[in-house]
């Protein structure tokens, strides 16, 4: 008797070619449309597959794994995954895993550009001139702040953060701050042009602030009102993080009380709802969560995901060891709900 195929569920639409390699292995049920699934959606959908490809937008924890007694692994199509409970998958013995490394560079220049059009007011400017308000040039007309010599401050050191450094350190002559949970080796700082400072040292000493770090309980609303209080009223924040890290309503209100100058969010609390205090301000550039949004990179993404998933589910070079296990100790300790067919890619017997 042939053995079982893998059964996959594909939360959200991707790239049609990339998700058909897990079709010469896996039945697959793929959504079609962009989805907002609610818990109950997800609970169902997870019921009867082996193995999952989702995204940041499906929130996934014990409940919609409750009655999946055949999942052995989560993708997750991102480096970010505060959308997956780990604890919960791990005790249910469901491998996670993310999508690191290749989203690096562009989600760098995502952050630097955001970064650039704050600092310089190139969306406030391009708004007042369509507006008709460019009646004649004016030596005082939308004055911004430089990038060049100015400190650049990093909050969260990982591969992004570097990459932003190495931007603002090679490129535009910054001096470049930064803190994170632990300090980077000399070799890795001297890299990058980076120096260590604590929080608050950060925080009062930058001209342009940049968050890279990574949503948890502790780094909830890090930066709150008394946060911004620290900086310089003629600072720039800038967050491609998530959105959890800032007091939304606190940066609205230092911005439109001229505490601080201006900031670029790419990320948002509640997203895709976005506070109207933010959509009110015009000292505000806001991105629709489009940090690793080129074609090339996103279609890396969700080849490494894929990748990920068939390892997960015991098939390939890499069966039963996905190269992204968020939860590797699992592999460790033989609690993982790994397949055991042990498939290798190009062996498509049914």
């Amino acid at each position: 008797m042939a053995d079982r195929r893998p059964r996959v569920w594909v939360s959200q639409p991707l790239f049609d070619d990339t998700v058909a390699q897990l079709a010469a292995y896996c039945d697959v049920v793929a959504t079609e449309q962009v989805s907002a699934h609610s818990a109950a959606e997800l609970a169902a959908q997870l019921a009867d597959v082996d193995g999952a490809l989702v995204t940041l937008n499906d929130r996934i924890g014990a409940a919609e794994i409750a009655n999946a007694p055949a999942l052995k692994m989560i993708a997750n199509v991102g480096v970010g995954y505060n959308n997956l409970d780990i604890g919960a998958l791990s005790a249910a013995g469901i491998l996670a895993s993310n999508t690191p490394d290749v989203l690096t560079e562009t989600t760098a220049d995502l952050g630097f550009s955001l970064l650039m059009a704050a600092a310089r007011r190139i969306v406030e400017s391009d708004r007042w001139l369509r507006d008709g308000n460019w009646g004649q040039w004016s030596f005082t007309t939308m004055l911004g702040a430089d990038l060049h010599g100015s400190t650049l401050g990093i909050l969260g050191m990982g591969r992004i953060g570097q990459a932003i450094a190495r931007r603002g350190h090679h490129g535009f002559g910054m001096k470049v701050l930064y803190h994170n949970r632990s300090q980077l080796p000399a070799e890795q700082e001297q890299a990058v042009g980076a120096r260590y400072v604590g929080f608050d040292e950060l925080l009062a000493n930058v001209d342009h602030l940049v968050l890279v770090l990574p949503y948890t309980a502790q780094n909830h609303h890090i930066i709150n009102a008394a946060a911004l209080a620290q900086m310089k009223p003629s600072a720039t924040l800038v967050n491609i993080a998530r959105g959890g890290i800032v007091d939304e309503l606190a940066l609205a209100d230092a911005l439109a009380h001229g505490r601080l100058a201006s900031a670029a969010l790419d990320v948002y609390e509640n997203e895709p709802n976005v506070r109207p205090e933010l959509l009110a301000l015009c000292n505000i550039v806001l991105t629709p969560h489009i940090g690793s949004a080129s074609l090339a990179t996103r279609r890396a993404m969700v080849q490494v995901a894929v990748d990920n998933l068939l390892a997960g589910l015991g098939i390939g070079p890499d069966a039963g060891k996905p190269a992204n296990a968020i939860n590797a100790e699992l592999l460790g300790n033989g609690t993982a709900r790994i397949a055991a067919a042990g498939k290798k890619i190009g062996d498509k017997k049914r």
